[in-house]
């Protein structure tokens, strides 16, 4: 009997971080899923990296907000018919507004693809990690979901949850030989922060010790690290990833 392939699971797989990570979780070995939303061009793109470079991958579209869509996918496409041993909750978006003028659709637009998002795909991978007795599920929450940012205050309370989220399930799952974890990016060069002005660069940079934006391989290789088989004592932890960016 062929054993199935030992997969690792990133949404929000095409662009900034999530392509990082997918190339990245490639190079150690995984067959690599990606889910996108949008932009199929790219998800080609991806996947010919990966198999450039010698890896596997395959895309899926896929709205993980949509519960029905969600189930459907991890029923059809990795219950039975892959080992599924990571899962990056990658995918996220940004609505931003002050909050006396954010409408109703901003915050719920971010709420529902941030965190419930994450929690049905955590939800749907705990369901299939339970039964192997293994697993590596690591949430992609934010610095600014630990000390809040004006004219963010729908994306800083879905990256809060986020980290509520990866403590309780961290507590449930543990005793399966799931761990669950979370990494909170600083600021990090994506196409999120070179819309900056450079006025709002610099006022971030000042309160970097770094003195410097991160990029999308450090966030990778913090990923990488929890994801591997031997941090299986490492459960329910935040790994800033910030330059010392602590406000």
């Amino acid at each position: 009997m062929v054993e199935p392939l030992s997969t690792a699971l990133v949404t929000g797989g095409t662009r900034g971080i999530g392509r990082t990570v997918a190339n990245a979780l490639a190079r150690q070995g995984y067959q690599v899923y990606f889910t996108y939303v949008s932009r199929p061009e790219l998800a080609r793109e991806v996947c010919a990296e990966i198999e450039e470079a010698g890896g596997r991958a395959e895309s899926f579209q896929l709205d993980a907000s949509d519960w029905d869509a969600a189930a459907d996918f991890f029923k059809s496409e990795i219950k039975d018919k892959v080992r599924l041993d990571v899962l990056v909750n990658n995918a996220g978006i940004t609505k931003d507004g002050l909050l006396v003028r954010m409408k109703r659709e901003q915050w719920e637009q971010v709420l529902n693809v941030n965190l419930t998002g994450s929690f049905i795909c955590l939800q749907q991978a705990a369901k299939i990690m339970m039964k192997q007795r293994y697993g590596r599920i690591i949430n992609i929450t934010s610095v600014v979901g630990q000390m809040g940012n004006a004219g963010q205050a729908n994306y800083a309370a879905s990256k809060a949850g986020m980290i509520g989220l990866t403590k309780s399930a961290a507590l449930e799952l543990a005793p399966r030989g799931i761990t669950v974890n979370a990494v909170a990016p600083g600021f990090i060069e994506t196409d999120m922060t070179t819309a900056l002005t450079d006025e709002v660069r610099a006022k971030y940079l000042e309160n970097i010790p770094a003195g410097a934006l991160g990029s999308a391989r450090d966030i990778a290789s913090a990923i990488t690290f929890l994801a591997s088989p031997e941090t299986g004592y490492i459960t329910g932890q935040v790994l800033g990833v910030n330059g010392g960016l602590y406000l």
